[in-house]
């Protein structure tokens, strides 16, 4: 799919690799705002900041595409159901709301859209992903509920900033490279998981 797109819409020959960013979530309005949806919500951040509309289907998600800096980039929000996605930056209970962690491979940490990913990958869990942290239930509560609904207010003010974050360290991932953007967001990151962990959301 991503040769398909470049020999259509890029001539990349001597110049910098594409990239493709993708977002996991689920479509339809139920599930904007949700916790669910924060992968989404990076794509469309990022494609904001960088003035990429997000206006082409293609193998079941919407695609846009244009240059950040000299680097070709791709951006796709899978339209499949989260259990579903990998036919076509995902959301993480494991950390705190708004702390985000940048890895260059991994499992699927439980993670239903994360399966599918590295189920249609044949197995394959060499790449790269952006886990963004959206916090624990409260006591008891069914983490399915947790995860569809919308944030507090707090909770949606440290989302924003962890996007805004994210910006960064994908533009640091198109200039400098996974090893050193990782090393330098995640020690930065570290301390906020650190400050956050305790505070209520």
């Amino acid at each position: 799919m991503l040769n398909r797109l470049s020999r259509r819409s890029f001539r990349t020959v001597g110049g910098p690799r594409p990239w493709l960013f993708v977002g996991l979530g689920n479509p339809g309005d139920k599930y904007k705002g949700t916790r669910h949806n924060v992968g989404f919500e990076m794509i469309d951040t990022f494609a904001q900041s960088q003035g990429i509309e997000m206006n082409t289907v293609h193998c079941k998600a919407i695609f846009g595409q244009g240059f950040v800096g000299d680097t070709p980039v791709f951006l796709a929000k899978p339209q499949t159901y989260m259990n579903l996605i990998g036919e076509s930056f995902h959301d993480d209970m494991n950390l705190p709301c708004g702390v985000l962690r940048l890895h260059d491979k991994g499992g699927h940490g439980c993670h239903n859209g994360m399966k599918s990913v590295i189920y249609h990958f044949r197995g394959n869990k060499e790449f790269p992903r952006l886990r963004i942290g959206i916090g624990r239930p409260p006591g008891q509560m069914d983490p399915k509920a947790f995860l569809l609904q919308r944030f507090s207010l707090t909770a949606q003010e440290r989302i924003d900033t962890a996007l805004r974050e994210g910006v960064d360290i994908l533009n640091l991932l198109l200039s400098k490279g996974l090893s050193e953007s990782a090393r330098r967001f995640n020690t930065e990151q570290k301390y906020k998981h650190i400050r956050l962990q305790t505070l209520p959301t």
